[in-house]
């Protein structure tokens, strides 16, 4: 684990499986990805009945929750392996708690 250069972007890595949601922050250091902190918290019985969708946006919300004071006013790049995250900006269709969730990014 590193200290954080301000000068650089944060890259945040989350995942999310049935019951619990993890999250990286970490930068690029001579292209090699470097940790400054790791975050994952359990479900509760609610969030388990998730889609998987709404598990990858709440792994998401819950890493810019718990790395805001790195992320305010720095460029920021997320990582995540659900690939139906990058079109919820775009779809005006989506479940409420999915739209609910877009501001707090």
């Amino acid at each position: 684990m590193i200290k954080p250069y301000w000068s650089l972007p944060f890259e945040v890595m989350c995942d999310a499986s049935d019951y619990v949601v993890g999250a990286v922050l970490g930068q690029r250091i001579e292209k090699h990805f470097k940790p400054i902190h790791y975050v994952s918290k359990m479900m509760n019985e609610a969030q388990e009945n998730y889609t998987m969708t709404e598990k990858e946006l709440l792994a998401v919300v819950f890493a810019f929750d718990r790395f805001r004071q790195y992320l305010v006013l720095s460029k920021t790049i997320v990582f995540t392996d659900h690939s139906a995250l990058r079109y919820l900006f775009t779809k005006q269709d989506e479940k409420p708690r999915l739209i609910r969730s877009i501001p707090l990014l």
